[in-house]
């Protein structure tokens, strides 16, 4: 038997998501859509509408034209959704900023992406997102025309246009929207994904998890990932079901008091977000008793994770997805009443509509039930590729439509898939893709750097943690504080190395590369990380 599947055939939408979600308004009007608890907001399916209606009137003011690039960096609030659904329904692009990001990960996607305007907050809680964009937009090269300040006269500004607005005719296969993701050559790639893609996949989920206009849906997700704009909002959306937003980024805390306020019956997370609400101090005073179902992605969900989640938040159903960004994301999912067995120990089965099968490295060739090989899916959700890099396209799309994952896996007989590792070096940290080449082609830059190698260690809470194992110019002395103050302020803060090595020599093959396996078993070893 070969590792291939095909999940349960179901009808595809053949809307576009400005269609979808007037659908969705028009059967629940009344209903609410959307509830930010960390300043009480709240909005029916009718207000969302008449919200994006406004924003996109804003939007189309400014100039702006079908197909060209909007930026959106803010962490999770209102005005974050508005400018998602209003670039849908304008035709405009919209680009995902990550709030995380710092002015050499800011500059480049400005000058990659062409992002004509750009939405932001000024600052939160953890970045100075004015000062970061002088910064970056210091040169005055790139394509930037507009920044849009939430909360300020220019957002005010914006969505001063009372009056309907019919949506600007798109096609379902027309990119509604660009997520950086990593990539093999160390700088991240534009994921151009569409309305069909992105609209049936989030579909999916919801039907998978018999969502309906009486659930509420708590989501502590980030916005700026798959896993809040298309797996938290596009899933509600497709189900007229309540979209449920704790806090601005994620605090256990508040994930807690908004499941019991809102009376939710879904929670969504990585493991460590569930791991950091159940060792809440104040766990037990609070009334979970409305939840009913949980969904987990990022890393594999520990077997006494999941008893906790299962007996003392009330969930009676788990659900393990696994994906990745060019897949719009999810590939495979846990099918409604898979055992605990399947749960901790697979990610699940294919999704609807979704092939799925596991080949040789480097070949487009299945092989057996079994064995170890690389992920591979193919249909509707496939991204329509890498913005302005057909090189890598045609490196991750093969002719027949796959696309190569980079994942290894095995697929089991009875059509369940396990992750073992990845081909790529790409390592996952509290479900964040980061290329370890990003960080080393940073720390290049530092003075006394004269080579760094960057690898994943194994990490109970976060899946993975980042080690740089560093060789100083001749004559140098630094700390490791030294390295993190340089790091600090300038990447992703996810980007930083946790643990930091200084090293004479590294493991090299006869042809002089890094042994990058060699490192890792190193530090396991000395660790006593088994």
């Amino acid at each position: 038997m070969l590792s291939y599947a095909r999940g349960p055939e179901a009808p595809l939408l053949e809307q576009t998501i400005p269609q979808a979600l007037i659908s969705t308004a028009a059967m629940f009007p009344k209903r609410e859509a959307l509830v930010f608890s960390q300043p009480n907001i709240r909005l029916t399916w009718e207000e969302l509408v008449h919200h994006t209606e406004r924003t996109a009137r804003g939007l189309l003011q400014l100039g702006l034209k079908r197909g060209d690039r909007v930026g959106i960096w803010s962490s999770n609030c209102l005005e974050w959704v508005l400018t998602q659904y209003a670039c849908a329904w304008t035709g405009l692009v919209l680009v995902n900023v990550n709030p995380a990001y710092r002015t050499r990960d800011l500059s480049f996607i400005l000058r990659k992406s062409g992002m004509r305007a750009l939405v932001l907050r000024e600052s939160d809680a953890r970045t100075n997102y004015r000062a970061i964009l002088e910064e970056a937009t210091s040169n005055k090269t790139l394509p930037l025309e507009h920044a849009i300040w939430i909360g300020q006269d220019s957002w005010r500004s914006l969505i001063n246009h009372d009056g309907a607005l019919e949506p600007v005719p798109a096609d379902v296969n027309d990119v509604v929207n660009i997520q950086y993701t990593s990539g093999t050559t160390g700088s991240p790639k534009g994921v151009l994904l569409t309305h069909r893609g992105l609209l049936n996949n989030a579909a999916s989920m919801a039907s998978w998890l018999g969502y309906s206009e009486v659930d509420r849906c708590c989501w502590p997700f980030p916005l700026y990932h798959c896993a809040g704009c298309v797996l938290g909002v596009l899933s509600t959306m497709t189900a007229g079901s309540a979209m449920i937003f704790p806090s601005a980024q994620f605090d256990a805390l508040a994930t807690l008091e908004a499941i019991e306020a809102e009376r939710c019956t879904v929670l969504a997370g990585v493991p460590t977000m569930f791991i950091s609400e159940l060792e809440h101090p104040d766990f037990k005073r609070f009334d979970l008793s409305s939840l009913r179902a949980a969904v987990m992605g990022g890393a594999l969900c520990p077997i006494e994770l999941m008893k906790r989640v299962l007996a003392e938040m009330h969930c009676r159903e788990v659900a393990i997805i696994y994906g990745q960004t060019e897949a719009s994301p999810i590939i495979t999912m846990s099918p409604p009443g898979d055992p605990v067995e399947s749960r901790v120990s697979t990610v699940g089965c294919a999704f609807p509509n979704v092939e799925v099968k596991v080949v040789r490295p480097g070949t487009n060739e299945a092989i057996p039930c079994g064995e170890q090989g690389e992920i591979c899916s193919r249909g509707y959700l496939v991204m329509k590729g890498y913005d302005g890099d057909d090189e890598a396209t045609t490196r991750t799309i093969d002719p027949e439509g796959w696309l190569h994952t980079g994942d290894l896996g095995v697929m089991l007989p009875d059509g369940h898939f396990q992750i073992t590792g990845r081909a790529k070096e790409m390592l996952i940290r509290g479900g964040e893709n980061i290329f370890p080449r990003e960080i080393e082609e940073f720390l290049f830059t530092h003075p006394k750097i004269a080579d760094v190698a960057v690898v994943g260690l194994p990490d109970r809470k976060l899946g993975e943690a980042v080690l740089a194992w560093i060789r100083l110019k001749a004559g140098s002395t630094a700390t490791h504080d030294e390295i993190r103050l340089f790091c600090d302020g300038r990447i992703a803060h996810f980007k930083i190395p946790q643990f930091i090595r200084f090293v004479d020599t590294f493991p090299m093959t006869v042809t002089g590369k890094i042994q990058k396996f060699r490192i890792r078993e190193i530090e396991m070893q000395e660790r006593g990380i088994y």
